[in-house]
């Protein structure tokens, strides 16, 4: 998540929400994308340095937990940059300029000077950031899948250009004698099966065998990972997206919720001032007396209640705005105290590290240490590979 301002309820529903659920399931890495918040504000980093401990806060608030989740700086491992160094030189500029958000972005941020090196090829530094994890999936919405794809791509292309390896059918093949004689037939058997009919199955299959298997090296695993599908070591591993569900939420306007447009609740937002932002939201035009009736489709209110209300309450706005039984004022009070009784928490949270921010530090120390031993194993393959080593 890039540090660019303070954390809103809308960050929560759309993302922080769900990497909570996630630690749980899965060995999870969640960085504070500095480097890339520079691609946009590179002439204001103050912003960055301000946001960054900040959102860190908001992070823990929420529920990430650095027992269960590795948590971390991007810049603060350099690995990260070697790596998109090194796929530089090998992608294609018509595969940057070609991402859906490149000139998206540009028209929609006009008022910037975005023709730089770093915003065209923030694309494959993000790649960069999931190839070093070596990646299963990666917690997306669907407009960032076309950014996933390209990830798989420049890991294919990495993998064709590198992954030739002197011997490599003899050294896969007794990789394969490690799995002992039942799973390497199974492993021979499913290898077949995509090979000569393509079968997407097997393959999967195949995969998750050498995921179980523990007593493979990372370089066998990687070579029977590639000779599942043809003659070359899979150096980089191709992630898959993990689609999230779309938020909901809108901002109190119904535009889209943004600091930009002053239509956010924060994280830890005082709750008066959460009843005060809810009580002035915009409603149907429609109802310009309390006695006239509206429609709650037309209300940005209704988004509120679909997301933080309850089938009965639900229906009780509905029939008293459509009846002009109820008036916006009492329609709002349950979204106010909703919003309320979920934050509540997430400032007791945050409290502990409001008083002693050294443990937001040595947090993110620990987690630096350990995302950057995870990139360095990968960049010694990736050297390796390109053949960097000089040794």
């Amino acid at each position: 998540m890039r540090p660019t301002g303070a954390l809103h309820i809308g960050h929560y529903h759309g993302a922080l929400k769900n990497w909570v659920r996630l630690q749980a399931e899965y060995p999870c890495f969640f960085f504070v994308a500095d480097w890339h918040a520079l691609t946009t504000h590179y002439e204001s980093p103050e912003i960055i340095e301000q946001s960054t401990y900040e959102m860190l806060v908001d992070w823990l608030a929420a529920g990430l937990d650095p027992n269960q989740a590795t948590l971390f700086i991007q810049s603060r491992v350099p690995e990260h940059a070697e790596l998109f160094l090194l796929l530089s030189m090998g992608t294609p500029l018509g595969w940057l300029e070609r991402v859906p958000t490149y000139k998206d972005q540009q028209e929609k941020l006009a008022d910037k000077d975005l023709s730089t090196y770093g915003f065209l090829g923030y694309p494959l530094m993000q790649a960069a950031d999931i190839l070093i994890y070596r990646a299963t999936f990666v917690p997306v919405g669907e407009d960032q899948v076309p950014h996933i794809e390209l990830t798989r791509e420049i890991a294919r292309r990495f993998n064709h250009l590198y992954g030739r390896e002197p011997g490599f059918e003899e050294k896969a093949q007794e990789a394969a004698k490690k799995l002992g004689s039942k799973r390497a037939k199974l492993y021979y058997e499913l290898r077949q099966r995509f090979q000569e009919q393509g079968d997407e199955a097997a393959l999967e299959q195949a995969r998750a065998l050498l995921d179980d298997t523990q007593n493979l090296s990372m370089g066998d695993r990687e070579r029977l990972y590639g000779y599942l599908e043809g003659s070359r070591k899979l150096i980089l591993s191709e992630p898959q997206a993990l689609l999230t569900e779309a938020s909901r939420l809108p901002g109190l306007d119904g535009q889209k919720m943004s600091k930009s447009y002053g239509n956010t609740i924060a994280l830890r937002e005082d709750p008066e001032s959460i009843r005060k932002k809810v009580r002035t939201m915009p409603t149907d035009p429609a109802r310009v007396r309390r006695t006239d009736p509206g429609d709650p489709e037309r209300c940005p209110v209704w988004q509120f209640h679909l997301v933080y209300s309850d089938q009965n309450t639900q229906e009780w706005v509905t029939a008293g705005c459509k009846s002009a039984g109820i008036g916006c004022l009492e329609c709002k009070a349950p979204v106010a105290e909703a919003i309320v009784r979920e934050l509540e928490p997430m400032r007791e949270r945050a409290q502990p590290y409001l008083d002693d921010p050294t443990l937001v530090r040595n947090i993110i120390a620990d987690g630096c240490d350990k995302a950057r031993k995870a990139a360095q194993e990968t960049m010694r393959d990736v050297r390796e590979a390109m053949g960097l080593t000089y040794g």
